[in-house]
């Protein structure tokens, strides 16, 4: 997978262990600008998405580094960063999270350390790209993962949070 740097808002953590040696590498990023699975399960029309699709960020990377051998290392890794993700974006980017995301490609991976981590998996893509205009490009087909980030997920989806009014 080729990587030419995070463009926009973006966050990239490294996960160290005790003698701050890297072991691993996760960013997130703008989110997929449409996404049917992910839009439907959060309950967006399109003026919805378009309004809110800023609450939403993309874990468009995620590498452990090869020779590490660590059980549960990519779980606990996305578990401890999904936990400060929000306060994270809110910090730099003044506005919060309320939802990530995340495409795990099925014939090379499973989506395990996302379903340990409670990710859930909403649908899979079309295999397209977002290069597609003519529905010609055929892409692999990737599983949708979402994370609604805890107590903003109301916010995101348009739906009211007891005691609260939609946006």
């Amino acid at each position: 997978m080729g990587y030419r740097g995070a463009i926009g808002e973006n966050l990239q953590y490294i996960v160290q262990d005790g003698q701050e040696r890297p072991l691993a590498f996760l960013l997130f990023g703008a989110a997929a600008w449409k996404c049917h699975d992910r839009d439907r399960f959060v309950g967006w029309n399109v003026a919805q998405r378009e309004r809110h699709l800023g609450q939403v960020a993309n874990n468009s990377r995620f590498l452990i580094l090869p020779w590490v051998k660590v059980r549960s290392l990519a779980s606990w890794s996305l578990s401890q960063i999904t936990g400060r993700l929000a306060r994270d974006w809110q910090g730099k980017y003044g506005h919060g999270l309320a939802l990530v995301e995340t495409f795990v490609e099925r014939e090379r991976f499973w989506g395990t350390a996302y379903r340990a981590a409670n990710w859930l998996r909403v649908g899979a893509t079309r295999g397209r790209t977002r290069q597609d205009r003519g529905r010609s490009i055929r892409a692999p087909v990737k599983d949708i993962y979402v994370y609604p980030c805890a107590g903003t997920f109301g916010r995101c989806s348009g739906h009211e949070e007891p005691g609260r009014a939609a946006p």
